[in-house]
Parts: C-alpha cells; structure tokens; sequence
C-alpha cells in the first residue's frame, strides 16, 4: 500500500516541500544578516561627528551595526538614561564613568578614549583676567563632574575658592553658550567646539585651553556596562572598530567637504564656523586623538583632579577599576585586518 505522507495537514508534494525549506533556509539567513541594533548615547557638539560620519558613510552598517543616536541634553540626563539601560554605549567625559562608579555605583567601564576635551575657558569681553571672575556666575554643565571640577581647579590655581564665585548648571555646551550669549550676568564658563569658535564670533575671549592650564586630560571617549561589555564582545569590539574608522574618516583631509557638509547638517551651523571647526578638530592636541586612543597621562591627571576636588571620590592609581581596553586592542586588529 502506498504511504502518503503529511505535513500540518494536507498532503504536500515533493517540490512543495522543496520549496517551502529553501524559502525557510533563505528566510534564515536574511535573519542572520539583519544588523545588530545598538542604542548610543553622546552630546549634541563636534565631538558626535565621527558617529554622524560612521552613520551616514555606511561605516557602521560595514560591522553588521545598525545605531540608533540619541543626543543629551546633559551630562544628568545622560546619567539617568544609561542607569535605566537605555544606552548600551555612551560618549562622554570619562570623568562621568568615573562617578557613575564611586558615586551611582554603576559597574562601568571605560572602553577607549577620544580626545582631551576640545575645551577652553571663555568669558565675556569685560573680563580681562581670571582674577575678574570673583563674585561672577560661571555657567556648566553638571556641577560636580567633568569640566566643573575644571573650572574650580583652575579658578583655585588663580587665588579664587568656592564661595568667591557662583556655578550654575545650565547643561550641555549648546546650553552654556545660550545662557552666557543671553545673559552677560553668566561671566564664563568652559566651551568646546564648535562653541568656541561661535563664542569668538560673539566677541567673548578665551583665557587659554584647558590642557594649557591644567596640562594633559583624558576627555571624551566610549564607556558601556561591564556585564553588557562581557556578554557582548563581538559585537563591541566591532563597533570600536568601525567607530576607530569612522574617526579616521573624520580626520583625512580628503573628506573634508563631506565632514563639513555633516556639521553644518546636524549642528545647524553655518559654513564658516564649520570650516573653522572642522580645521581644530583636526589637530591631535585639541581635537580628536587619532584612533580613539585612550591616554594614560590623561586619565592620571583626571583622576587626580576628581579625587581633589571631589572629597577623594577616586583611587588616582587604581585604573584596571575604572578602564578595559582588551576591547579596543581587539577592535584595532580587526582595523588592521580588513
């Protein structure tokens, strides 16, 4: 007697069959090539453009990584964001990871570096000296992290503690320049680019960068969860890795027109103070550190200017705490391969 076979009901034929397992096969591995999702976090100022150039270039895309950007309002806002996991990576001062973990308890970790700050202290036209700056407002951006504890160790070196002048929190450096071009009452405050140049433009004046006043500092750079880090390397030591490229987009030269294009798109700005921008990005002691690279003298200094000024809220010597970057080593070989 002949046996009829059948699947879920009704007798299918052979080519049926046939068919419905390569669509199945096919349908598989377009599911296996859909790209991994990766919520980011970062501040809305130059410092986003290799992630706005990773994204629009395809870079990203290369790594199998599809990004969805989301940029702060703040240094808070960034905080309470990535405690509650809606960041797998965030681009911030490393100072923030830092305090997340002596302070929120947060088990981060730095994963590479980005550049040293980008910053440097602007005040109004009537300011001639750091001196002047008693009994002013100077405006920031969290106040006990980052480049507040900057400014309150620079104002120090110049005879001035807290309590001969006012900080007040205002938020991210779009927010610091709005308040300060607003309102003359908020005498200066600490920029980066691309408010540094609108600010010159303003007619307010730099008393110097920062690294010229406090030496060398590991600014900006990409932390994540240690538990996320651990359970996901693949996918982080891809993203380092295209992001490592995207910054090398950014700072060869024959990208320029397509890089100025992007600041002036996503910062709203206009085509002069793109140009100019685009040309302090690309010097390696003020704008971004070439590949990513995390710098340890850097990071010493942070972590000595964090446990001075912030009641010893670090272990100046304890960096294995604080940072991995096996990540990023891995993430450079991957560079180099392709």
């Amino acid at each position: 007697m002949a046996r009829h076979w059948q699947l879920a009901g009704p007798a299918m034929s052979y080519s049926s069959l046939a068919l419905a397992v390569a669509f199945g096969l096919f349908a598989g591995a377009a599911r296996a090539a859909d790209p991994i999702v990766l919520q980011i976090n970062a501040f809305p100022n130059a410092k986003a453009l290799p992630l706005h150039a990773g994204i629009a270039k395809g870079i990203f895309e290369k790594r199998g990584l599809r990004l969805e950007l989301e940029l702060t309002e703040g240094a808070t806002a960034q905080r309470t964001g990535f405690a509650a996991g809606k960041y797998q990576i965030v681009h911030s001062a490393i100072d923030n990871a830092v305090y997340n973990i002596e302070v929120g308890k947060l088990d981060n970790v730095v994963l590479s570096g980005g550049d040293q700050g980008m910053n440097e202290f602007f005040v109004q036209g009537d300011v001639k000296s750091f001196a002047d700056l008693r009994g002013r407002i100077l405006v920031v951006d969290a106040t006990n992290t980052a480049y507040a504890l900057q400014v309150k160790k620079i104002l120090a070196q110049h005879g001035l503690k807290e309590g001969d002048f006012t900080i007040k929190s205002v938020g991210a450096g779009v927010f610091r320049l709005k308040a300060m071009m607003e309102d003359k009452a908020n005498a200066g405050g600490i920029l980066n680019l691309p408010f540094t140049v609108q600010a010159e433009q303003a007619g307010m004046k730099s008393l110097g960068r920062t690294t010229d006043l406090l030496g060398p500092y590991q600014g900006a750079g990409a932390y994540a969860m240690r538990g996320w880090a651990e359970k996901n390397r693949d996918t982080l030591e891809r993203y380092l890795a295209a992001y490592i490229e995207a910054v090398r987009f950014v700072r060869e030269p024959a990208n320029k027109a397509d890089n100025i294009a992007l600041l002036m798109a996503k910062l709203s700005l206009p085509r002069n103070v793109a140009e100019r921008t685009y040309e302090l990005l690309q010097d390696p002691g003020f704008g971004f550190t070439p590949d990513a690279k995390f710098l340890p003298d850097g990071f010493r200094n942070l972590m000595a200017l964090r446990a001075e000024v912030e009641n010893k809220q670090a272990v100046p010597n304890s960096g294995e705490r604080y940072v991995d970057l096996s990540y990023y080593n891995n993430a450079m070989k991957l560079v180099a391969a392709r």
